[in-house]
Order: C-alpha cells, then structure tokens, then sequence
C-alpha cells in the first residue's frame, strides 16, 4: 500500500508536540514508562531527554523533527504493518521515519522486550 501526497504532506506538517502525549499515554496504559518511550526516541533519532523537550516546547513538525535528528543507521530493521501500511513499502522518506517511531512505540506498548525493540543483536 503506497502514501498519497496528500498523506505525506500532512504527516509532515503535524507537530511532534502533539502526538508525543498519545505515545505517553499509550506506553503508560500498557504499563511501561515515560523513560523507555524516551529511551526507544533516542535509539531512533539521537535525541536525549533535553533536545526532546526542547523540540517539544518549540512545537516543530515531523519534517523538522526527524530533519535534524541523527537516524539510526538500524532502523531500517523496522519492518512490519503499522497504521495498515507495510513500512518497508512506504516510499516518502518522513512518512517512512515517523512509521519507524510509530512501530517502535507499538512494539512497547505491547511488551516486547528492549533487546528487541532496539534490534540489538
């Protein structure tokens, strides 16, 4: 299943800011913590728990959010369906990205080991 433009042009445009309270919310209802979410952010994109609120406050899109962020050179491991589109399909390179996050948020919330999430041999 491919993105539209009109897919991807509004991911891009969509705050971190204002999703990261459903990714709290989400691993916390689940019974994992604030920390490991922070910890899967920074296996993804390098930023540490001050850069992350600093983006946070600042209200940056995805586009900038992942525009300045130092990827993981693993995440291409990130396989598998999220939000019904298959992430190795996903040809907009944002719109693959904030799938990647996605996947690793769900992956969380559903209890797979740390070892795993982060793909460590």
């Amino acid at each position: 299943m491919t993105t539209t433009s009109h897919h991807d042009a509004r991911i891009a445009k969509m705050t971190f800011a204002s999703v990261y309270p459903h990714y709290i919310t989400k691993v916390e209802k689940k019974g994992r913590t604030k920390q490991e979410l922070h910890q899967v952010i920074h296996w993804l994109t390098g930023y540490n728990e001050q850069k992350l609120e600093e983006l946070i406050a600042k209200k940056v899109t995805f586009e900038m959010f992942f525009k300045s962020a130092n990827l993981n050179p693993y995440a291409s491991l990130i396989k598998g369906v999220i939000c019904g589109y298959r992430i190795e399909d996903i040809e907009n390179q944002l719109t693959k990205e904030v799938r990647y996050l996605d996947k690793l948020v769900e992956e969380l919330a559903r209890g797979r080991k740390m070892e795993k999430i982060l793909r460590v041999a």
